[in-house]
């Protein structure tokens, strides 16, 4: 009995699969991190440009 106990724990992938899981959830959230962080330095950079043009204008 307890040799068919070992037996399933160790064939047992369940726990293996979520860590799988957890790994990719992680990476995908590093690169969307990433990505929308230079998303913002580029808006940044469009506001700041435009605001000096509306300025320019306002002179």
């Amino acid at each position: 009995m307890k040799l068919n106990s070992v037996t399933n724990i160790l064939r047992d992938e369940s726990g293996a699969t979520a860590i799988e899981y957890g790994l990719i959830a992680g990476l995908v959230s590093v690169v969307a991190i990433t990505a929308l962080s230079a998303t913002g330095d580029s808006l940044i950079s469009i506001f700041e440009k435009v605001s000096g043009k509306l300025a320019e204008a306002a002179q």
